[in-house]
């Protein structure tokens, strides 16, 4: 025995008619810290795949926008079921027409959920928190892309 070590607390045994102690935990597998991400990206795999199936172009699927409805203005989200449907279908000129801010937040997705997977795979938390000054920036950014797509100079954007 080395002597630098301290000795270990014998152990005792447990008082007769007393539960069980668990057992200790075993290490975390890989595949166990991957069940979030995994299950969330079932969850949008399986919503696109909705999209891709239900023609969002044909009248009667999908409700209209209420804001489009009422004043007949683009919001930051009109287009984005026809760009998804577009996108899931492989015409990505077409998702980028219909809303190429949805098309950014898709491959913005995509790059998250890689990043999440490899550090959850790892067993390292994935921790985003955006500045205040990046709120703003992300915010000017959606509300230029609603004023701008709503202009005649910009009806590039517009669905």
């Amino acid at each position: 025995m080395d002597p630098a070590q301290p000795n270990p607390a014998p152990a005792r045994p447990a008082p007769p008619g007393a539960p069980a102690l668990p057992a200790a935990p075993a290490a975390d597998a890989p595949i166990r810290r991957l069940l979030v991400p995994l299950g969330t990206l079932a969850a949008v795999g399986s919503a696109f795949a909705y999209v891709g199936l239900v023609d969002p172009n044909e009248p009667g699927h999908y409700p209209v926008c209420p804001l489009f409805r009422l004043t007949g203005v683009y919001c930051p989200g009109c287009g984005g079921l026809r760009s998804a449907h577009d996108f899931i279908t492989g015409h990505f000129a077409a998702a980028v027409h219909s809303n190429a801010l949805a098309v950014a937040g898709y491959l913005l997705f995509g790059v998250l959920w890689v990043l999440w997977a490899v550090r959850s795979a790892r067993g390292l938390p994935l921790r985003i928190a955006p500045s205040d000054r990046q709120w703003w920036l992300i915010g000017s950014a959606v509300l230029i892309f609603s004023v701008v797509r709503n202009l005649p100079f910009g009806s590039v954007l517009a669905p």
